[in-house]
């Protein structure tokens, strides 16, 4: 393991933070403390803490697993410090040891611990990463779920609360209680006005527990939507072992990402902000044409690749994009469907990100998992893909890559590869009855899954009909016969 004494005596070629780790005080808690925001914010906030010492991050863990107990353990014993290794296309890497998150607190564990920090009038931001699917809101309705088990439990308990919601919205009540301001409240997953998802969440909730609450939050707090952007692979033992070679250290918790990144970020902040625009963080006044580029060219282009990938029996990205047929067919997409319908943000081009987007995805180091890709399909289809999807059928525009996209997705939920390889496909939005209808023999049930609820309003005769026609070729001659010329 790495800690506090490891900083004194580091390999030549790791970089130590460049602060004093004993000057810097928090003023982000952070809930969900997973690989993509060790790799992202926390890289932003390590970078300004030179110069704003009272931003670090307390990161908060929800859930009482097995599995979270030990990566509680694991940050405490490590100092809460870890390795980054960035690595560029080309091979090359740099290594350093971050030291922005400066205490890992297990919520189950010590709910009153993560309160009293929520409380705490240094802390100015609450971030979160809790996945796409995380924010509790009904997908029939469009509004937040109040018939969920542990928001049910929240609300009758609310001083006691065992959900982000819970926790957010007592430890505003408070700070409002005690006569201080509320804090901002940022959503760094990866969705489409992620501020406003988040904000429709959290006053949810808090209407549900006290409407006068609720209108203090709504006057004062604020939810920037960010746009967020960097590949992290999950880290296997494998993995660690290798990276921990080539550092020369002993890391319990080592992380790899690509050398790209990217933060474009609403400048709406309830009560301060770091000097995030010195690590490069672009503040603008609206994140959405940025947020639509990245949504529809890379996060679109990961899963249009990888559900046809797995079904090849690809493991990895950048394996399944060496296949010039996938590459082909991921071109067409981007050219033909989307890069027609989308709007560059000032200082880009469609073309240039495109070409990002697929040396990206050839980056061998990431070794990036198309399961990892592919997981919770489900939620990433309705945020990537409808807007494109729309787009085809309002325009009477071509579908037949979007109908292959589609035919892979429903072909790849049945657990088996064309070499006769199997793999569990993770969906934890889809309960007993969508699980049971992704493994429907007919071609055309599975296309009532919630998945493609998003232009289920629209005329998909001639969508459906593609479908189904491809998955039959899929069955009977292959992926490679379904790709569209």
């Amino acid at each position: 393991m790495i800690t506090r004494e490891t900083l004194k005596s580091l390999p030549s070629n790791v970089q130590a933070p460049p602060y004093d780790i004993d000057g810097i005080k928090p003023g982000i808690v952070h809930f969900g403390v997973g690989n993509f925001f060790r790799a992202h914010e926390a890289f932003y906030v390590e970078h300004i803490l030179k110069h704003a010492p009272d931003w670090a991050i307390v990161g908060v863990g929800l859930t009482n697993s097995d599995h979270s107990k030990k990566k509680a353990e694991e940050f405490k014993k490590q100092d809460c410090l870890y390795s980054l290794t960035e690595t560029a296309p080309s091979g090359k890497s740099t290594v350093r040891v971050m030291g922005a998150l400066r205490d890992y607190l297990l919520a189950p564990a010590d709910p009153e611990a993560v309160l009293k920090h929520l409380a705490d009038p240094a802390i100015r931001i609450v971030s979160m990463t809790i996945t796409e699917g995380g924010y509790n809101i009904n997908e029939t309705t469009g509004a937040f779920d109040l018939e969920n088990a542990a928001v049910k439990a929240d609300l009758q308990n609310p001083e006691k609360p065992s959900t982000v919601f819970g926790y957010v919205v007592e430890g505003l009540r408070r700070r409002r209680d005690a006569g201080g301001k509320a804090f901002t409240v940022m959503s760094c997953d990866n969705l489409r006005h992620n501020g406003n998802v988040a904000r429709k969440a959290f006053l949810g909730y808090a209407k549900a527990r006290d409407p006068e609450l609720a209108k203090w939050i709504e006057e004062n707090a604020t939810f920037p939507n960010g746009m967020v952007d960097r590949i992290t692979p999950t880290v296997s033992p494998e993995i660690a072992k290798k990276l921990n070679a080539a550092s020369g250290l002993d890391d319990d918790l080592p992380l790899v990402a690509e050398d790209f990144h990217q933060w474009v970020l609403e400048d709406r902040f309830a009560n301060g902000r770091p000097p995030l625009e010195k690590a490069g963080v672009q503040l603008v006044d609206d994140v959405t044409d940025w947020e639509h580029v990245k949504i529809r060219m890379l996060n679109a282009g990961h899963i249009t690749l990888c559900f046809p990938g797995i079904l090849l029996g690809y493991e990895n990205v950048d394996d399944a994009i060496e296949d010039s047929d996938l590459l082909g067919n991921l071109k067409n997409y981007l050219n033909k469907d989307v890069i027609p319908t989308l709007k560059a943000p000032p200082g880009m081009t469609l073309e240039g990100y495109r070409d990002s987007v697929i040396s990206r995805f050839s980056n061998k180091a990431m070794s990036d998992q198309t399961l990892r890709i592919a997981s919770d399909g489900c939620s990433k289809i309705q945020v990537f893909w409808t807007e494109t999807v729309r787009r085809a059928i309002e325009g009477k525009r071509d579908l037949s890559r979007i109908a292959f996209g589609i035919a892979s997705y429903l072909e790849m939920l049945r657990g088996r590869d064309e070499k006769g390889g199997t793999y569990e496909s993770s969906e934890p939005t889809y309960g007993e009855a969508e699980k049971k209808l992704a493994k429907v023999d007919d071609f055309e049930s599975a296309l009532k899954l919630p998945a493609f609820d998003g232009w289920r309003d629209l005329d998909t005769s001639e969508l459906d009909q593609k479908v189904i026609a491809l998955r039959k070729v899929i069955r009977e001659k292959g992926v490679k016969a379904a790709i569209p010329a």
